[in-house]
């Protein structure tokens, strides 16, 4: 089956998370990505070595379904292969600094100049135009600027997520953005510069808090894992473990008021509505845990389940990868790679498409794989290929 992006070509500059994932994504639709790095391989790519040439499982993870080439855009040579690969490119992904995108030649002016139509999704860490447009920074930097760290942890003592969410929001977003500027040159033929920004989208997913403390001024504290608008919602420990119950909305509050015991509730004006129950949802909280406290975690989920209430359990990673929904719904996909004596479990594409769904065509690539290749048919002969080897150019 055809991906929806057959026939696209992405040149992927990225590094880490926000580029990588944001090439990964459009890769899985079906698009030609080149994932281009320098001789030696990017950072990235031997963050918490596993194989056997120092891959890491988030590099496997994040650069399947894309062809490796290894390139120094710096030398005048490499400047070349840039824009003979740019001529045959529609989109390119760099989550690099602008001074750095100018040196390679790859700032959306440089790539206008070699095609008109091209689409150039950056990110960065704060956006364009800004007093902090210069600086550099990674995903908890911005979950710390945008308020989330604040309002994570519990008063005074602030906790940024442990998953990246700012790296892995931007890239979604970023793809959208490509997307959504492919779905442009259709119609118009022009091209287009798609910025996204790790601040950017902190603050977008952390738009309820800020909004309300800028019509009410109420300056919230942070209330660890307990929600502030509803409640019961909490982390609750169990006889052998924990789990998160989440009661949002009157009829949830009716069921779980039964459940517990405590019918007089439903007439307690600190229980009228969501937000009251939020505003006291210590009392809540603490009726949950005292019910929670002597009971199995199975035992509590089986109850809160038959209640139709929205639970679940708080797993470690190895319990993550024997859950049986996990494993019955197709969130993982095992991919073997060269040196590993076990295959290792990438996610498969996390959106499905009934009709062009996204697949998982090819592994990760081994540093350089596809550089000859990909030279080939950008009309290199062998015996050029051998000089921009000795020239350490690739």
């Amino acid at each position: 089956m055809a991906g929806v992006l057959e026939g696209v070509r992405v040149l992927d500059f990225g590094r880490y998370i926000a580029g990588p994932f944001c090439g990964m994504l459009l890769g899985d639709m079906g698009a030609d990505v080149i994932r281009i790095e320098k001789l030696s391989g990017s950072e990235d790519r031997y963050l918490v070595p596993i194989t056997g040439t120092g891959e890491g499982p988030m590099f496997l993870a994040l650069n399947r379904n894309k062809r490796s080439l290894t390139l120094n855009p710096m030398k005048p040579e490499g400047r070349e292969v840039v824009r003979s690969l740019v001529a045959t490119a529609d989109v390119v992904i760099a989550n690099l600094p602008q001074p750095t995108l100018e040196a390679m030649g790859i700032d959306y002016e440089s790539l206008k100049a070699i095609r008109p139509d091209i689409i150039l999704a950056t990110v960065t860490a704060y956006g364009r135009g800004g007093p902090y447009s210069d600086r550099v920074g990674f995903d908890g930097v911005a979950q710390a600027l945008a308020g989330a760290t604040a309002m994570g942890g519990h008063p005074g003592d602030p906790m940024k997520s442990f998953v990246p969410f700012a790296d892995f929001g931007t890239a979604t977003l970023a793809a959208f953005g490509v997307m959504s500027a492919l779905l442009e040159r259709t119609r118009t033929g022009r091209g287009q510069l798609v910025e996204a920004a790790l601040t950017r989208t902190v603050m977008a997913f952390n738009i309820a808090c800020l909004a309300e403390e800028a019509v009410t001024g109420i300056g919230r504290p942070s209330y660890g894992n307990r929600g502030y608008i509803s409640g019961p919602s909490d982390l609750f420990r169990t006889r052998d473990g924990a789990v998160m119950v989440q009661v949002v909305g009157q009829p949830l509050f009716e069921r779980w008021a039964r459940l517990m015991g405590e019918d007089h509730w439903l007439d307690d004006p600190r229980f009228a509505d969501d937000q009251a129950r939020g505003d006291n949802g210590e009392v809540l909280s603490a009726r949950m845990a005292e019910w929670c406290r002597d009971q199995t975690t199975a035992e509590v989920l089986a109850a809160l389940d038959e209640a139709r209430i929205p639970c679940g359990p708080v797993l470690e990673p190895a319990q993550v990868l024997e859950d049986p929904h996990v494993r019955a719904m197709d969130f993982l996909h095992d991919m073997a790679f060269p040196g590993l004596e076990r295959p290792v479990p990438v996610t498969t594409t996390p959106v499905r498409l009934s009709g062009t769904p996204g697949t998982i065509r090819s592994r990760a690539a081994t540093l350089g794989e596809h550089t000859d290749e990909i030279l080939a048919e950008l009309g290199h002969d062998p015996a050029a290929i051998a000089r921009l080897r000795d020239g350490r150019v690739v």
